[in-house]
């Protein structure tokens, strides 16, 4: 059977490619619409341009004519240009997901539209998670993507389960629709065309160069190799065989999806190092020198697993080895490094105050013993204290729990005058250290005191509020920056997305590196900036507006209980009588004016997208009240106390 299909599609694609109808025909429009205000240009070249609006959720959908009598696919080009971001093809960067392709017939001008099914779909290239099969399977949160190369076009066609019938009068209508999971990646630029080939393919011709040139020889003078090529082409696309590839199709796609939602790490494989000389005069094209062997200097402890190496074929050692004499016993050099660190978490500064060179070259320990005794410690838990040793060694989470239980970790921030006298510094340890938090901590504070913290851990960066505009100077290729959605807006901020040397400006404001190089301790300033974005920040208003509509709705009827909940919920500790002398009067101030300037407390309380009390107050008296006390919660967050750990 396949033989005498394969015999009557061979004199099929012949005659059609004498009469001229294997090539795929482009189309002109007959009109272009969006669903949300995007702009269209039809250019000379037949390509549609994609302008305007850029919102989160976006559609087209393009009539073209049928200018075929017999229709089999629709192919949609994907087109760079120079007009978006990166010279590439999606409006806002390297990528688009096309969620759902749908395709309609009019047999007449203004007839009804019935719906063409679609067969099967095949793509020049799919992101890996993104096959195009996921652009006809019904759902709009999977979808058709390209990215992660150079910029280039790319190419989808979808075969009809049945031939149309084109004519003068026939029309297609061709829907595009972008995923709602991945708001503003949507196309920039894009081609349709028409073929009449069965099972056309991504080529201009509906099938494989190679393909059509062997088609074009007679079956009797092809040689074995020519007529294999033939034949391997004809099985992916035979009648008899059809369901079968479509099957195959299917499951390719879904292991795209499974392999694509699976996290993966960069591992690096061993392979044979390369020979390491000493370089005479520093010349690398001399090969001349002296071996060199992975060791460590003399002056220091061996490698621990010396005889192991000497045991193994080659007698080199590895990273392993070098792994295994870092944190050997007979090196506690590693030990004291991390402790120092840790306790500088805990304290704001070290037992030394060296950070980046503990040794010889830095400040020697206030208490020596006590590093010590925590390196050991660390390295074997429970035998310094007297109690059964645990069984894990290097046991972070337990030298943790001994710091923060100790005595010393547990006194209080307050000091006397005889003991700033006697210990500026504090490197005695006489007291609890003050110290700003950190900046991913500053606005962690602030959603969690105003309940918008979401607590979720682990998963992939989220990009919460950013001034627009701001990546504007990034190119090669330019950056558009999308918010974040729903909860993933008010995660920690250790899931910021991060820009290398364009960090988020908030984490910028509070001293946070731009990770071009290592740091080990940051050096806090103290700004007017840091005030202003404590103040007029979008995350700290909306933050201080949802902390504010708690105050009013838990805080008691009188002005004096909500500033108390306030402040025990903020600074957990009670107002003090000149703070109630400042803040009350301040309150009422601001109730004046939100109640003569309606219009400026409708603004305030509209700050940010939670749902929180401020956007449900609807009467004026309410929404001055709520954007009152929204100005004084600014003021609790603002305090110098909110942001310092005590």
């Amino acid at each position: 059977r396949l033989a005498e299909g394969r015999a009557r599609w061979e004199e099929q694609v012949r005659s059609q490619d004498s009469a001229g109808l294997l090539e795929w025909t482009n189309v002109r429009p007959l009109r272009v619409t969006s669903l949300n205000g995007a702009l269209f240009e039809i250019q000379t070249n037949l390509a549609v341009l994609v302008s305007g609006p850029l919102p989160d959720q976006e559609e087209y959908e393009v009539e073209i004519p049928a200018v075929r009598a017999r229709i089999s696919g629709l192919r949609l080009e994907v087109l760079k240009d120079s007009s978006l971001p990166g010279n590439d093809v999606a409006r806002s960067g390297q990528t688009f997901v096309l969620g759902e392709v749908q395709l309609w017939v009019r047999s007449r001008p203004g007839g009804r539209l019935r719906a063409i099914p679609i067969a099967h779909a095949l793509a020049d290239f799919s992101y890996v998670g993104f096959p195009v099969l996921a652009a006809v399977d019904g759902r709009e949160e999977t979808g058709w993507a390209q990215g992660g190369g150079p910029p280039r076009d790319h190419r989808a066609v979808f075969q009809f389960a049945e031939p149309l019938a084109g004519g003068a009068d026939v029309s297609l209508v061709v829907r595009l629709r972008h995923s709602p999971a991945y708001p503003r990646q949507h196309v920039g630029k894009f081609r349709l065309a028409l073929s009449s080939v069965s099972l056309p393919g991504l080529e201009g011709a509906g099938l494989p160069d190679p393909v059509l040139k062997r088609v074009r020889v007679p079956a009797a003078r092809r040689t074995n190799d020519l007529d294999q090529v033939v034949m391997t082409h004809y099985r992916t696309i035979a009648p008899e065989l059809i369901e079968w590839n479509r099957e195959i199709a299917r499951l390719a796609a879904r292991h795209d999806f499974l392999v694509g939602n699976i996290p993966t790490v960069l591992v690096s494989e061993s392979t044979t190092p390369r020979p390491v000389r000493v370089l005479p005069r520093g010349n690398w094209m001399n090969e001349s020198g002296e071996l060199v062997e992975p060791g460590v200097p003399d002056f220091l402890p061996a490698l621990p697993s010396a005889g192991e190496v000497a045991t193994r074929a080659g007698k080199r050692a590895s990273r392993l080895d070098l792994a295994g004499w870092l944190i050997s016993r007979d090196n506690p050099l590693t030990a004291r490094v991390l402790v120092n660190r840790l306790w500088a978490q805990f304290f704001g500064t070290g037992l030394s105050k060296t950070l980046d060179d503990l040794g010889s070259q830095g400040e020697w320990p206030t208490h020596p013993e006590l590093l010590d005794w925590l390196a050991c410690e660390l390295m074997q838990p429970g035998r310094q204290g007297g109690e059964p040793a645990t069984p894990v060694a290097w046991d972070i989470k337990h030298l943790i729990r001994v710091i923060v239980t100790s005595q010393t970790y547990r006194q209080s921030s307050f000091s006397s005058p005889g003991q700033e006298e006697r210990d500026p510094a504090n490197r005695l340890w006489s007291r609890q250290s003050r110290r700003r938090l950190e900046a991913e901590m500053i606005r962690d504070n602030a959603l969690a005191v105003s309940g918008l913290l979401a607590e979720r851990v682990g998963g992939p960066s989220v990009r919460p509020y950013q001034p627009e505009g701001y990546y504007a100077p990034l190119n090669f290729p330019r950056r558009e920056y999308v918010e974040a959605q729903g909860p993933d807006l008010y995660r920690r901020g250790v899931y910021t997305h991060w820009q290398r040397t364009f960090l988020h400006p908030g984490l910028l404001a509070f001293d946070a590196p731009s990770r071009e190089e290592c740091t080990v301790s940051r050096v806090p300033s103290n700004t007017p900036l840091q005030a202003l974005v404590l103040l007029n920040d979008e995350t700290y208003v909306e933050a201080a507006r949802v902390f504010a509509g708690a105050m009013v709705q838990r805080g008691g009827r009188r002005p004096e209980e909500g500033l108390d909940w306030g402040f025990r919920h903020a600074l957990a500790r009670p107002p003090t009588a000149g703070e109630r002398a400042v803040l009350l009067p301040f309150l009422e101030e601001q109730r004046a004016r939100f109640r003569s300037s309606p219009e400026l407390a409708g603004q305030l309380i509209a700050v940010g997208r939670a749902p929180g009390t401020g956007q449900g107050w609807k009467l004026k008296q309410e929404a001055a009240e709520v954007a009152a006390w929204t100005s004084v919660a600014r003021s609790l967050l603002n305090l110098h106390e909110a942001v310092t750990r005590n």
